[in-house]
């Protein structure tokens, strides 16, 4: 990841702020606040703003007890209740807002949560700068056999290094036209006055998906949630995980009660549904449970055996 000299400079001044406020402040948080923490090979998230705490959830909570009501459970038990019970609003209270440099492929796939409020770099005011998502050997793999939208067996050898080098000169050369259609009235170093530059809102459709784009996505803690348990999970796509990655570390320490809950009841946890209920409840009781009388599909037999670690039963 680079930074420029003016972005370095950016962030020593954001950093450098002493401001006082009545409000709630997480330490932990502030301590990364405004920093380019790195993701993929120039990518970055930056926590630049937020509202709230776990006490914002806890009083958002408490708010229906009415006013002199004494606390009826703990600051963290309440926590772990409206997790456990899924209850959305408390949640809502606080809200985050990142600064997010990532390859336009991930971004598009990003967009799709569509909980946020996003400002994207604009290629119609601006150039894009030339820089392009270039994945590590250990994450080129073929197409899953058995899943249409994830990763099968790794590529390795020759073939990984003409796909390496195809994407590099891909890249290269339409970024290297995208800047001649730009300027296309310069021929070396004369200017030849008849001819003009393409405009930047035409120009920019023939650059890759792998080129860099940057965005301020702003949401709140109950969506940011949503997103993580989809994007930090092990089944997502490698490059967007490493951003929710990130982000997860962000979340723990800003709100850290919320975090371990979150990481009990949602990432640690598994859904059940009522056939698959009854089929735990006969192995707890030690009765023959086969697949053939469970009313579950094959696909959901295999992932209900794989989350009770009972590989052995998969079919």
């Amino acid at each position: 990841m680079k930074l420029t000299k003016e972005q370095k400079q950016e962030i020593i001044d954001q950093q450098s702020q002493e401001n006082v406020t009545k409000r709630v402040t997480s330490p932990e948080l502030e301590k990364i606040l405004y920093e380019a923490l790195p993701v993929l090979d120039h990518g970055f998230v930056r926590v630049v703003d937020y509202m709230g705490d776990d006490t914002s959830i806890v009083q958002s909570a408490r708010v229906s007890y009415g006013k002199g009501t004494k606390k009826v459970s703990t600051d963290s038990g309440l926590i772990k209740y409206l997790m456990r019970h899924r209850h959305s609003t408390p949640f809502e209270m606080c809200e985050i807002k990142y600064h997010v440099k990532l390859p336009i492929f991930v971004a598009r796939q990003w967009i799709r949560h569509r909980t946020a409020n996003v400002n994207e770099y604009s290629a119609r005011y601006s150039i894009l700068d030339k820089e392009f998502y270039i994945p590590e050997k250990e994450h080129l793999a073929a197409q899953s056999k058995d899943n249409r939208q994830g990763r099968g067996a790794l590529i390795n050898g020759k073939q990984a290094d003409e796909i390496l080098t195809m994407l590099k000169e891909d890249a290269q050369k339409n970024y290297d036209d995208y800047e001649k259609m730009l300027n296309e009235k310069y021929d070396g170093s004369v200017i030849d006055e008849k001819k003009q530059g393409l405009a930047r809102e035409l120009a920019r459709m023939n650059l890759t998906l792998n080129a860099y784009t940057q965005w301020y996505w702003k949401t709140d803690l109950l969506n940011l949630l949503n997103f993580l348990s989809l994007r930090a999970d092990g089944h997502a796509q490698y490059e967007i995980r490493a951003y929710a990655d990130v982000m997860t570390d962000s979340l723990k320490r800003w709100v850290p009660t919320t975090y371990e809950a979150f990481m009990d009841y949602r990432v640690g946890a598994m859904e059940l549904s009522a056939k698959g209920k009854s089929v735990v409840k006969k192995m707890i009781k030690g009765e023959n449970c086969k697949f053939e009388d469970s009313g579950l599909s094959k696909r959901e037999w295999n992932e209900l055996m794989e989350s009770l670690g009972f590989k052995e039963n998969l079919l």
